[in-house]
């Protein structure tokens, strides 16, 4: 494939390199449906305590997020690899999975991290009146937390259909 005068990689590795952008979105966005659907519903179901079912979801929730931004960087050096242009992250796929990277960072290092201290300031969320400030506090940042899950989730859909768009529309 020529390039501005210049010889990019060939047919076999832009195959593999794009093969990587679309495992990472695949991933992250099986990933964390997965964990809205099954394992969140799940563990408040089946679990003794919501304050148990809290931690496993927490637990899970924390390694998605690490995964996720680990799954966002391959992505985006896959693309750069792919295509030797730093415009190539100005396209709605690398966009979408830019805003997913900055979502998913702040919800682990700073909402998530916000509503653990809370948690252990309160020992027991399930036992802590709903009246009490650091309660209030944390179902508002755990409202906070799903709004980034649900937005993450929405722009990995919408990443997936732009890559997909731009395959169907080069030869």
């Amino acid at each position: 494939m020529l390039t501005d005068d210049k010889v990019l990689y060939s047919g076999g590795m832009q195959t593999f390199l794009r093969t990587i952008e679309f495992l990472a979105i695949g991933l992250w966005l099986g990933a964390d449906a997965f964990l809205s659907f099954v394992v969140a519903p799940g563990a408040f179901a089946i679990l003794g305590s919501r304050d148990a079912a809290g931690m496993m979801v927490g637990f899970s929730l924390a390694r998605l997020h690490f995964a996720g931004i680990f799954l966002g960087v391959i992505f985006l050096v896959a693309r750069l690899l792919r295509t030797h242009s730093f415009a190539s992250l100005t396209t709605p796929a690398a966009l979408c999975i830019v805003l997913m990277v900055v979502l998913t960072a702040a919800s682990q290092f700073t909402v998530s991290n916000r509503m653990e201290s809370l948690k252990k300031e309160m020992v027991s969320v399930q036992n802590t009146p709903e009246t009490d400030p650091r309660r209030v506090a944390f179902n508002h940042l755990h409202h906070v937390s799903v709004g980034y899950e649900g937005a993450v989730l929405l722009l990995s859909l919408a990443a997936m259909f732009f890559l997909v768009r731009e395959v169907s529309i080069k030869p």
